[in-house]
């Protein structure tokens, strides 16, 4: 249970710090956003829990595909801030192009050769 709590104050510090930066700095804040520092502690925690080699490379591997459709979000939600459409209907617009690119992946990925 300790390790579990470790992990998730370990995860949830990672976005304190995010945010924090990104309110002085929104650039520095992005450019830490988008390292994969989530990937790679759960690619070390899964590492950690199971050290199965095959397991962390389809993690892997699965990661880059899923990674793919949440990237248009990125756009969509500045995009939109910018004519006016307030934050969260912005952000929730994002979140739904995001959830129907991931369904399509799923649905697309296979008949691709790609396992995810």
């Amino acid at each position: 249970m300790g390790y579990l709590i470790l992990k998730a104050l370990l995860s949830g510090l990672m976005i304190a710090v995010v945010s924090e930066i990104a309110k002085r700095s929104p650039g520095l804040g992005g450019l830490i956003a988008s390292l994969p520092l989530v990937s790679v502690l759960g690619m070390m925690w899964l590492w950690r829990d199971t050290h199965d080699t095959m397991r962390l490379a389809s993690h892997g591997e699965a990661t880059f595909w899923f990674v793919l459709p949440s990237l248009p979000m990125f756009l969509l939600v500045p995009a939109l801030l910018r004519r006016g459409v307030p934050f969260w209907p912005a952000l929730a617009g994002g979140c739904l192009l995001t959830m129907g690119l991931y369904l399509l992946m799923i649905w697309a990925a296979p008949r691709l050769g790609v396992r995810v």
